[in-house]
């Protein structure tokens, strides 16, 4: 039973694709003598002919994979895109990585591990990017016995 042509003209009076037309299976003897638009908007009326929902995509993955990735999961070298520094932008990192040391040079001064003038010349390193971390501030003044009472 070839309904192609009551199908195309439905999809037209329905303003939807040919795929999106359902008809009542129980009724195809009606359907197939349906010949004009009048006769497929009477079906239409009646229920027999009727457009499908449209289907979305889930979100349901979606937000299993928000919820890993807020727990920490799915963040490897194979699910990132975009560079280091989209990510975590170059200022962003060097704000992190200077307040740390400051804060970590203030945290000496005040307990007055380190004098003065060696927290000014520090902060000023700190200032010049000379150091790559708070570990590489802490071997520095280690290896430069920069300690006020170093124990060795």
């Amino acid at each position: 039973m070839n309904l192609s042509n009551q199908k195309r003209i439905a999809a037209r009076i329905l303003k939807v694709g040919e795929s999106r037309v359902w008809m009542d299976s129980t009724k195809m003897s009606e359907v197939k003598e349906a010949v004009t638009k009048n006769d497929i908007r009477s079906l239409i009326s009646e229920g027999i002919i009727k457009a499908k929902p449209v289907t979305g995509v889930s979100r349901g993955r979606a937000r299993k994979r928000m919820t890993q990735r807020q727990k920490g999961r799915q963040t490897q070298t194979g699910s990132r895109k975009g560079k280091r520094t989209a990510r975590l932008p170059r200022k962003k990192a060097w704000i992190l990585k200077t307040r740390i040391q400051r804060k970590f040079l203030k945290d000496l001064k005040g307990t007055q591990k380190i004098e003065p003038s060696t927290y000014r010349d520090l902060y000023r390193k700190v200032k010049g990017n000379f150091f790559r971390s708070r570990a590489h501030v802490k071997l520095y003044m280690q290896e430069h016995n920069l300690f006020k009472n170093v124990k060795r």
